[in-house]
């Protein structure tokens, strides 16, 4: 089976990023093989080929970027008994996801519902397993008011989602031009910056925070208006969270076909700011590198 793949042999900025193809063997001893229909992009994606996650995720060299992806399988392997040929279904890995067609694992597999397209489902695995899992750690519910730093991307975008329907109310940071995108989905928008913690305030306050962001002003931002008293979990440790005692998400088990069931279920729908075709990688690496992304985006191979 002929794949096109976009694979990259020394680390650099996004352009380093080309296009080739490849020869796939059938699916080996509990793999399948996926015909890819949608691929999403994250910013794990841009770092990992910039050479950032090298220290601790060691790469061989030529690597295919992409951590999730949606499609069908075209083939299963030996061993594999729960999916078969046909079957829609969502790709969660580490590396490897930017193919046509690819050999995966059938244990990295999540079930695709009908009901959800696989533009979205290939949005579910990064983001919304991140904002399910941070959203169960903090307790969020009814009664809650809960701040999300970088409310419009894709993390940032499922969490507010999610907590809404959990019952909390939800204050929103993201630049101006996002502000409109955050009230169409209940949230209360307040811009980044000076006069945030001042915002927030006159807002009533919160009692949990979500940062998606990450540094040294969100960082104290967070520890300001919490005064001692809430919770805050974050999708972007480092030092200063290190440092403030915020506590890094831990990803449950299970959390994607727990996005996905919202999904289905009519409760998490991502904004797609861009689709751009899977030659166009580069492009939608630039775009992720370049920040305040609406939403996800996706390739379409």
């Amino acid at each position: 089976m002929n794949s096109i793949k976009m694979s990259f042999d020394h680390f650099g900025g996004p352009e380093v990023v080309t296009a080739g193809e490849e020869e796939l063997p059938p699916p080996g001893d509990g793999e399948v093989q996926l015909d890819v229909r949608a691929i999403g992009i994250n910013p794990v994606d841009w770092k990992l080929v910039a050479g950032y996650l090298e220290p601790f995720f060691p790469l061989q060299l030529p690597a295919v970027p992409g951590c999730e992806a949606a499609g069908t399988v075209a083939a299963v392997g030996s061993g594999v008994t729960d999916f078969g040929v046909g079957d829609g279904v969502i790709w969660n890995g580490l590396v490897g996801g930017y193919r046509s067609v690819a050999n995966v694992p059938a244990g990295q597999l999540t079930r695709k519902p009908p009901g959800v397209d696989f533009e979205q489902a290939a949005c579910m695995a990064i983001a919304g397993g991140a904002a399910y899992s941070v959203l169960v750690q903090l307790g969020v519910g009814t009664g809650d008011a809960v701040l999300v730093h970088g409310a419009a991307g894709g993390v940032g975008s499922a969490c507010v989602q999610i907590a809404r329907d959990l019952g909390a109310r939800v204050i929103g940071t993201a630049s101006a031009q996002n502000h409109d995108f955050l009230r169409g989905l209940g949230v209360e928008p307040v811009a980044y910056g000076e006069g945030l913690e001042e915002h927030v305030r006159s807002l009533g306050g919160v009692t949990a925070v979500v940062d998606t962001v990450g540094g040294k002003e969100t960082t104290a931002a967070t520890v300001a208006l919490l005064g001692g008293h809430g919770k805050a979990v974050t999708t972007v440790p480092g030092n200063e969270a290190n440092a403030a005692g915020i506590a890094p998400v831990r990803l449950l088990e299970g959390r994607v076909a727990e996005a996905v069931r919202l999904a289905a279920e009519g409760r998490l729908r991502f904004a797609i700011q861009e689709r751009l075709p899977l030659t166009e990688a580069a492009r939608a690496l630039g775009i992720s590198r370049s920040g305040h992304v609406r939403g996800k985006i996706v390739l379409i191979p």
